[in-house]
């Protein structure tokens, strides 16, 4: 793992944020998904600078596509948020955690008071 998905794993991790369950590095088809939570049917992409790359862009839009496909959801966190907006990261991820699973009938744990922080600015066009 790069260090910022090492540094979101720790906080993913043992149900530490909010009692959901992420795996991290899941196999999912042809693909290897950085975390992901199956009661969200959601993937947590930390992206660093090589995904600014014209060919690396398409390969990701290639890959969104096929996993929305298969009811997958994918958001992308752009690996400078997790460094410095650890906080309003995990807020989000939580945010979608929870839409995602109100939709299915199931959700985890009941948040906590003052949890939701800062929004960061992860890609929502799924590139």
């Amino acid at each position: 793992m790069s260090p910022p998905e090492a540094r979101l794993w720790v906080r993913l991790r043992a149900r530490r944020l909010e009692g959901c369950k992420f795996r991290r590095q899941h196999p999912c088809g042809p693909f290897i998904l950085d975390f992901y939570c199956a009661a969200a049917r959601l993937a947590v992409e930390v992206d660093g600078e090589s995904h600014n790359d014209p060919d690396q862009i398409a390969h990701d839009r290639r890959r969104t596509r096929w996993l929305a496909a298969r009811g997958i959801r994918v958001v992308r966190i752009a690996a400078v948020d997790v460094r410095d907006e650890l906080d309003g990261v995990l807020a989000f991820i939580v945010r979608v955690v929870r839409e995602r699973t109100a939709n299915r009938g199931g959700a985890p744990s009941t948040p906590r008071a003052g949890s939701p922080g800062r929004s960061p600015s992860p890609s929502p066009t799924g590139r």
